[in-house]
């Protein structure tokens, strides 16, 4: 069984010790979680959710700490198969360190006519699962800003910037990938008007 900090092509951080989860239940836990949160939030087929995750966190570390390469591509390979398979929109953000900027494939940016910019993420610049969410992608792009649909946060790294308002906390039946906590967001339109609004015919 393949398990952190066993790898050979492991970043600095501790070793993890062998009860915790193997990278490839990582990669199953997290493709999990993305399935629920696609399936609860309705997104169409079409549309963009974003992913923010500690690899750090995952581990049982600090998030930013205690970063791991493996981690990132587990997460990633898990589930991009999901996105596709949904034909939704994958975008993947990045840390403080490159301004929360975001992985997403280039069709989807020229699109939207979103403003690409120049950075490539780094496993201290960026994070693991940006990073790796840049490697696996054919043909990425970074960009500052997204308005997805929904959320899908690994680690507590604060991803509702980039969902569309109003935003409504879920809660998936996965809690977990590896040590790190699992929250999620989905999107409603907003509803505006006075005390003479209706919202259904």
């Amino acid at each position: 069984m393949e398990v952190f900090g066993m790898s050979s092509n492991h970043e600095s951080g501790p070793v993890v010790s062998s009860s915790e989860p193997s990278l490839a239940e990582v990669s199953r836990h997290a493709g999990e979680a993305m399935r629920e949160l696609l399936d609860l939030a309705s997104v169409p087929a079409g549309g963009l959710v974003v992913l923010g995750c500690s690899s750090s966190e995952v581990r049982g570390g600090r998030i930013g700490k205690d970063g791991s390469t493996e981690v990132g591509e587990a997460v990633i390979a898990g589930i991009r198969p999901v996105v596709a398979e949904k034909g939704v929109y994958l975008a993947v953000q990045g840390c403080e360190h490159i301004n929360r900027a975001l992985v997403v494939d280039r069709e989807y940016a020229q699109r939207e006519r979103l403003e690409i910019v120049g950075v490539v993420p780094a496993l201290t610049a960026g994070g693991a699962a940006c990073r790796a969410a840049f490697v696996q992608n054919e043909d990425p792009v970074m960009v500052e800003h997204v308005v997805a649909d929904a959320g899908l946060d690994i680690g507590d790294t604060e991803v509702g910037m980039h969902v569309r308002f109003v935003q409504v906390p879920l809660r998936l039946p996965t809690r977990e990938v590896g040590a790190a906590r699992v929250t999620a967001l989905r999107s409603r339109p907003k509803l505006i008007g006075g005390e003479r609004a209706t919202y259904r015919l």
